[in-house]
């Protein structure tokens, strides 16, 4: 008997993201969530599936933003050309004292869109009014690690502290079963949190068997500031705290040293490298390929939209792919495969998913996307995988499945009303531009 497909997936080209080959002229077929068969001749051994047919396609596994502020689109472009403790504290923290639920969400669904028409199919994401990123999540058919940023001031969403441990814990409760969010546990820094509020986050994340994501080591004024109050650099100071481990995903990492870097291997930590913002924001290069090179675990993340100033992975990759070849002076220093592999399996393995998603596998998730190589930017084409680095743009994305389901087809997003969303964003931004 004929075993039931959803949907089959067919290219002329397939880049499985698990070290293997680009395959030629092959197919994806999906039962329910997770791929059951890769090919050829699936379109005509299941004839009942929907077909997403693309002659001229590129099919690979969807990309993993591993660490993403998807609400701040609502400040995309409010505070440029500044330094990252002017931008934060004298831009960012007073606007984000006036955000409200519906705003984040608003915020949040634009994202999601800009993601999704870019290729990404999971993002971890830290953030404020957490529930409301979750409903937008939900809505968009995304795959998501998320959860409440802690810190020791008030926040515009649960007001003093003890309000954010109930929330994240209400948040681990509603969120228990669900099959495309996880939940994570998210002290903002080691400058906005202390020793105590440190400690206590990591315990909730024991208990809890979640994530630790934090910012570390993003810039010199943290690293001066930490010295100053504790002796010591930022990941010293956690490593003394007992809190660095293997749950640990640490965003950015750019000021490490040698001790540093061996600290971070040693005890495990999954970190995220965001080249655009840590460029942007003048916070440096983090020192990635040393990083590889000692064992430890790398996704790429865009960071928001407001210090980036978007969501689309493949400038990222294009990005990290040629920062570090200028920093070395050494054009073989992260070359594409290295990046690639960050911005799939290594963020899906950062996300303690590997398993599941990050490459194109049978039985694996079908988190899947689908370029269109027939380009003048991208013709004439000798290596697939190189493409996908140094030439291939978001907007070249036409098709998306997350978890089984078509979330994108020919460019239409297919569980979200974009034009309406704009156009809400649009609204949004007369608003904050007012109470800037």
């Amino acid at each position: 008997m004929q075993p039931e497909v959803d949907l089959v997936i067919s290219g002329k080209y397939l880049v499985p993201g698990n070290g293997a080959d680009t395959v030629f002229n092959t197919a994806v077929a999906v039962q329910g969530e997770r791929i059951y068969e890769i090919g050829e001749d699936l379109e005509r051994k299941y004839p009942e599936a929907q077909h997403l047919s693309s002659p001229y396609g590129l099919i690979m596994p969807g990309l993993v933003n591993a660490h993403s502020h998807a609400a701040m689109s609502c400040f995309r472009g409010l505070a440029d050309d500044l330094p990252l403790m002017v931008w934060l504290q004298e831009h960012i923290f007073p606007v984000e004292a006036q955000l409200n639920s519906e705003m984040v969400f608003i915020s949040t669904l634009l994202s999601t869109c800009e993601m999704i028409k870019s290729g990404t199919t999971t993002f971890n994401d830290m953030y404020l009014f957490a529930e409301d990123v979750a409903r937008a999540v939900a809505q968009s058919g995304m795959r998501a690690w998320l959860g409440e940023v802690l810190y020791d001031f008030p926040s515009p969403n649960y007001g003093e502290l003890e309000n954010g441990f109930a929330y994240t814990e209400n948040l681990f409760a509603a969120y228990a079963d669900n099959p495309l969010i996880e939940i994570t546990v998210n002290p903002h820094a080691v400058y906005t949190c202390s020793p105590e509020l440190l400690q206590q986050t990591k315990r909730i994340a024991e208990q809890h068997d979640a994530l630790y994501h934090i910012h570390l080591a993003e810039n010199q004024d943290e690293v001066a500031t930490c010295t100053e109050r504790y002796g010591c650099s930022p990941v010293q100071h956690l490593h003394n705290l007992g809190v660095l481990d293997s749950q640990v995903v640490a965003a950015h990492c750019v000021m490490v040293n040698d001790q540093a870097i061996a600290l971070l291997a040693d005890n495990q930590v999954r970190v995220v490298h965001c080249p655009e913002s840590n460029m942007k924001l003048a916070s440096g290069t983090a020192p990635i390929p040393v990083m590889l090179e000692k064992g430890i675990t790398v996704g790429l993340g865009t960071d928001g939209s407001a210090s980036n100033n978007d969501v689309d992975m493949f400038g990222e990759m294009n990005t990290a792919a040629k920062i570090h070849k200028a920093v070395q002076l050494d054009p073989t220093a992260m070359n594409a495969a290295a990046v690639l592999h960050a911005a799939t399996m290594g963020g899906a393995q950062l996300l303690g998913a590997g398993a599941e998603i990050g490459s194109l596998e049978v039985g694996k998730k079908a988190d899947i996307i689908v370029l269109d190589m027939n380009q003048p930017h991208l013709t004439p084409l000798y290596n697939p995988l190189s493409h996908l680095v140094y030439a291939a743009r978001g907007g070249d994305v036409v098709h998306s499945v997350i978890n089984g389901k078509v979330v994108m087809e020919n460019r239409k997003i297919t569980t979200l009303d974009e034009e309406e969303i704009v156009a809400e964003m649009s609204s949004l931004g007369r608003h904050i531009r007012q109470i800037r």
